[in-house]
């Protein structure tokens, strides 16, 4: 029997006061003299990412020189704004609270969104709550394909396969939210003249988990090379207030709770950081089955599922197309 001798997990170890370091000076290098701002506007959501962004910035620029903003609405998790005032309290930075939902309502995001649902839950209406998910990658079926999970009123919970156009009715009507805080942050770095700092990690980044022109607008991001195992490094090292290092990963979209894994990811991050970096560095599957307890083949299965998204993340990464290059 041939026994599995690759990578551990170790591999993705760090060493944070370096990593700090190198970051914090390239954050002053960026902002200053780069382009020429006088400090960073940082959105923070009470989650690990815009958290860890926060404390680099601060530690980069001086907290005087970061603008917290917490962006909640009617949606938003309770313990996001109770998480966020944290970070903003501990680093002393300034902060404020714009509350969104009535640009949202403008914008007819909850209608379009709720329309959208009842095109495969006609009932859906008032005092229903939802969230999209994919099965998980483990899974045996061929197809990763949408599903909502729908709660009604009187607590009955139903899940339905999304049709193509029911799905890209919900995202696009979601997508209003991450576009409408990017749209307030690019308000205060105007009238604070200060630059946006955007908070994907490289999970994120390279697999296209955020929406263009939205949270994935940023003058400069301080993590994006980070796998999300070491962002946790940094913010122990950091010290990111326990309560948002233990706090699971969510997408805080929609009105049931929701983790990053059932909606994107499909796997536990700290086996998806392990297998990226396996795909980034070409490392076969079978020597990625130890460190992540996976079998050969479902590591394939997420190499094939981590190739796909990168071909997602190619629109969303592409600047605006001209006909001739304008210098």
């Amino acid at each position: 029997m041939t026994v599995a001798t690759g990578i551990t997990a170790d591999v993705l170890r760090i060493d944070p006061p370096s990593e700090a370091a190198r970051i914090t000076a390239s954050i002053r290098d960026q902002v200053f003299n780069r382009l020429r701002r006088k400090g960073a506007v940082v959105g923070v959501s009470g989650g690990i990412d815009s958290s860890v962004v926060a404390f680099l910035c601060s530690r980069a620029l001086g907290s005087d020189r970061v603008q917290i903003l917490f962006t909640p609405e009617a949606e938003s998790s309770f313990d996001s704004l109770q998480l966020g005032r944290m970070v903003s309290e501990k680093l002393k930075t300034p902060a404020a609270v714009e509350e969104i939902t009535p640009i949202l309502q403008g914008a007819r995001c909850y209608q379009r969104r709720d329309d959208a649902v009842r095109l495969v839950v006609p009932e859906y209406g008032v005092g229903y709550k939802c969230k999209i998910v994919l099965p998980g990658i483990l899974d045996e079926s061929p197809y990763a394909l949408f599903s909502v999970v729908v709660l009604s009123p009187d607590g009955q919970s139903m899940k339905v396969r999304l049709t193509p156009i029911a799905y890209s009715g919900i995202v696009a009507a979601s997508n209003f939210k991450q576009r409408t805080r990017k749209m307030v942050e690019y308000y205060y770095a105007d009238l604070l003249q200060y630059a946006v700092a955007g908070t994907p990690n490289r999970l994120e980044f390279e697999l296209g988990f955020f929406v263009k022109n939205g949270d994935g607008a940023a003058d400069l991001k301080p993590i994006a090379h980070l796998y999300k195992s070491q962002v946790y490094q940094l913010a122990d090292y950091l010290g990111v207030p326990n309560e948002i290092q233990k706090r699971p990963p969510t997408t805080d979209t929609y009105s049931l709770g929701q983790s990053q894994e059932e909606f994107y990811f499909t796997l536990p991050l700290e086996k998806m950081d392990l297998c990226l970096y396996g795909r980034d560095h070409d490392i076969p599957a079978f020597d990625l089955t130890r460190a992540t307890g996976l079998t050969t083949g479902q590591v394939e299965r997420v190499y094939a599922s981590i190739d796909a998204k990168r071909k997602v993340a190619q629109y969303l990464h592409a600047a605006p197309i001209g006909i001739e290059q304008v210098d």
